[in-house]
């Protein structure tokens, strides 16, 4: 961070699957998310198409004003075609049950989940509300209606 930025802070609670792994941290100075660990206490074998809930093994209690978003890593992607369901998924700030991971096993081969493996990362980010008004017309656009696709490749 440079000087004049201000970390905002999170409070996390370990729970009892947590005990001992490490807490979601960032591994580079850069990087927007952080990495979050399974806390299974058995492996966990994801077959080709199957998809399970792993628990991170923390609650956490965000500020008002920010979201945290679950995402997978690119390399667990890439290298074994395993993703998160439900991306990004988000933690809302009033939310204070446990976290977990809809993680899903897209590659041709089985892919074992253990204990402490880096699943995902997660990003806080602000989050902005709106007053949503009815309206009898909307602007135009360039786009306009154009849907899925309708802007090229």
């Amino acid at each position: 961070m440079s000087a004049g930025d201000a970390a905002a802070s999170a409070r996390i609670l370990v729970l009892p699957e947590g005990e001992g792994l490490p807490l979601p941290a960032y591994m580079t100075p850069d990087a927007a998310g952080c990495d979050i660990c399974a806390a299974i206490k058995e492996p966990l074998l994801l077959l080709p198409g199957d998809r399970a809930l792993v628990p991170a093994g923390f609650s956490i209690a965000l500020p008002r004003g920010l979201e945290a978003q679950v995402r997978p890593r690119s390399g667990l992607a890439l290298r074994h075609g395993v993703t998160c369901l439900n991306s990004p998924g988000t933690i809302d700030a009033d939310y204070r049950g446990p976290v977990g991971v809809i993680l899903i096993n897209h590659g041709r081969a089985p892919y074992l989940v253990r204990r402490g493996d880096r699943i995902a990362q997660m990003v806080i980010a602000r989050v902005e509300r709106v007053a949503f008004d009815v309206a009898t017309e909307l602007d135009e656009t360039s786009r306009a209606r154009g849907g899925f696709g309708s802007t090229g490749m």
